[in-house]
Parts: structure tokens; sequence; C-alpha cells
């Protein structure tokens, strides 16, 4: 009876998930030791994700100019990281300005927008349906004076004070160390695999480089593919929105650029404001901003999408909302920006493991197999 208990899987997986609660009880008791590691890889997080981020960028135009012109990959890197420079600079001195001046001009507008809305929804308020409604009354409820705004806004500024020199502070510590990061990425980033597979057992060593392989190709695909895509967006939606005469269309142009980032929901959340903005003083100009957010979408579709990133992810749309969902929940904006590749990783992990040991058990059964064949011909 004894030893049918000790072999059978209950037993088995009983003990398992009494460990496993054990080790998660006992993590929660030494947290103090636990703290200084997460703020160590929390402070780490921001310079080594953008790092990461701009090394699979710049990482194949290094390779092609050392491929071209046959020149020391150091120079080459120094090269690429002053032309990044070169942009970053033209950035802050052409692209900003223009931003900081339309969102001033948005700002300086507000008021009128809300008088549109206000005058709008009064006119509502005249149709017999909202007879029994008093429409006035519940916009002095909702309180949407430019006043009342201001007010909310400079007292939530006010509470979040800590907050944003906490944020400054560390904007400022990202920008000082993700060159560094990045530059040793792109000069020892060749040597990371052999490094890392030296840790696994010598049977192992080639599939663990075609697993990172895998990896490298998914990450590099969306990475390169979603910067592409941002540009096209954000590009073409401001050239759409100049064409039919939207005021603010640079800005509301970089949104829709940004936004993109979002799978799926994205387009929509780019198109608002465009929309919120135009809706009360002219619904044809409304309905010309989702024209070409759809003709800009469509032509992201069915060209750039299948060029750029193609059939790389191979992620089902509902898969995609689900896990926008999850993450967004878990860790907010930033988890909605990189759920998909998160989670994109993770599933070439997984599949990669399932067909390695699928290979194992086939190899195994063609052993024993030859074994046996060898042991009847004796």
């Amino acid at each position: 009876m004894l030893d049918k208990l000790k072999n059978s899987k209950l037993m088995f997986w009983s003990l398992e998930l009494l460990i496993v609660a054990t080790l998660i009880l006992v993590s929660t008791k030494i947290n103090f030791i636990f703290q200084p590691i997460g703020t160590f890889f929390t402070t780490l997080f921001a310079p080594v994700l953008v790092a990461g981020f701009l090394y699979y960028l710049l990482n194949p135009i290094v390779g092609l100019l050392t491929k071209l012109t046959k020149m020391k990959r150091i120079l080459a890197i120094v090269i690429v990281l002053l032309l990044l420079l070169g942009v970053i600079v033209w950035t802050v001195l052409a692209v900003i300005p223009n931003l900081v001046k339309q969102l001033a001009s948005l700002a300086e507008n507000t008021p009128y927008f809300i008088s549109s809305v206000q005058k709008w929804l009064t006119e509502i308020a005249k149709n017999p349906i909202f007879n029994g409604v008093d429409i006035e009354a519940q916009i002095d409820k909702l309180d949407i004076s430019y006043g009342s705004i201001i007010q909310k806004f400079l007292s939530g500024l006010s509470n979040s004070l800590g907050s944003i020199v906490g944020g400054i502070a560390s904007t400022t510590m990202t920008v000082v160390t993700a060159p560094f990061i990045l530059f040793y990425m792109l000069k020892d980033g060749e040597r990371l695999v052999p490094n890392i597979q030296r840790f696994f057992p010598e049977k192992r060593r080639e599939q663990i480089v075609e697993l990172l392989g895998q990896m490298n190709k998914t990450l590099s695909s969306y990475i390169s593919g979603q910067a592409i895509e941002c540009i096209f967006v954000g590009t073409f939606t401001f050239i759409g929105y100049l064409i039919i005469g939207v005021d603010y269309a640079f800005l509301f142009g970089m949104v829709a650029g940004i936004t993109n980032l979002i799978p799926y929901l994205g387009p929509y959340l780019g198109l608002l404001p465009a929309v919120a903005v135009t809706v009360f003083s002219s619904p044809l100009q409304a309905l010309l901003c989702c024209v070409v957010v759809l003709i800009v979408q469509q032509l992201d579709g069915n060209v750039i999408y299948p060029n750029v990133i193609g059939k790389s992810l191979q992620i089902h749309p509902l898969t995609i909302i689900l896990v926008l969902l999850v993450a967004g929940n878990i860790a907010g904006l930033l988890g909605i920006f990189l759920g998909v590749p998160f989670y994109a990783i993770c599933r070439t992990i997984v599949i990669f493991v399932i067909r390695m040991i699928k290979d194992d058990k086939i190899k195994q059964n063609h052993s024993l197999l030859t074994d046996k064949t060898t042991s009847l011909e004796k």
C-alpha cells in the first residue's frame, strides 16, 4: 500500500505543490533580501530597454556598413552613433519646437472647444426627446469650464510633484547611461551567444544557439518593423490631415504614429484626438479624418506590415487582444507596449522546448529500435 502511494502521481504532484507553496511563503517572509535585488533590476530596466530597442534598430545598419565598406566594426559603430546623435539634435531643434507650438495653440483654443461642446449639448437639449432632461443643469454639474480644468490640473500637478521629480531623475539617468550600454551592445553583442552557450551541457549547445537565433529574429523583426510602421503611419497621417485642412495636423500625426505601437487598438486611439477637435466645429472634417486614417491603415496593413514584419510573429489577433488586456492591467501603458513582444519571445521558447522534447523522444525510440535490431541479428 505504501509503495503504491509513493509511486502514485497524486502523491508526486501534491509534494511538488507543497514545496512550491513553502518556497513562496518563505520568500514573502524574507522580502528584505529580495528588495535590493528588485531595486537593482528596476534601476537598470529603463536604460537596458532603451539601449536594447536602439540596438535592434542600429545593429543591421552597422552590419551593412561593415559589409559594404570593409571598415572595422568599431568605426562603423562610431559613425552610426554620430548619425543617431545628428537625428536626435535635428529632432530637438526642428520637430520639438513645432510640436510645442501646436500644443500651446491647442491649449490656447481649449476654451473654444469647450464652448463648442456646450453649444452642441444645448442644441441637443432642444430636441423633443430630451424635454424632461435639464441639459444645462447637467453641464453645470460636470463643471467643464476652462478655469476648473486648470484648477484640477494644477492640483494634480502639485500632488504628484514628488513623482515628477523622481521621473526627471530617472529620465536623466537613462539618457546618461543608455548610450554607453548601447555602445557595448553593438561592440560585444556577438560574444553574448558563445558566453551563454558555455553554461549549458555540450549536447544542448547547438540547440541553445538555434533558440537564441530564433528569439533574436523574432525581436529584430518586431522592433524594426514597428519602428518603420510608426514612421509610415505618422508621416502619412500628418500629410492626409494637412491635405484636408485639419489644425494641429503635425501633432495629431505624431499621436497616430506613437499609438500605432499598440496593435489593433492603436489606430482608433490615434484617431480620437483629431475627431474630438473637429467633430463639433466641422462634422464633415471629422469624417474626412476617419477616411484618412482608414486609407493609411489599409496601406499599412496590406503593404508595410506584410513586408517588414510578415508572419514572423504568427500570433492570432484574439490572442493579441487578450495579451494587451492582461499586460495593460498588470503593467499599465508599459505593459501594453511590451506585452506582445514578451509573449512572442515566451511562445518561441515554449514551442522550441516542446519540439526539443519530441526530438529527444524520437531519437530515444530510434536508439532502442536499433539496439533491438542489433540484438536480434546477433
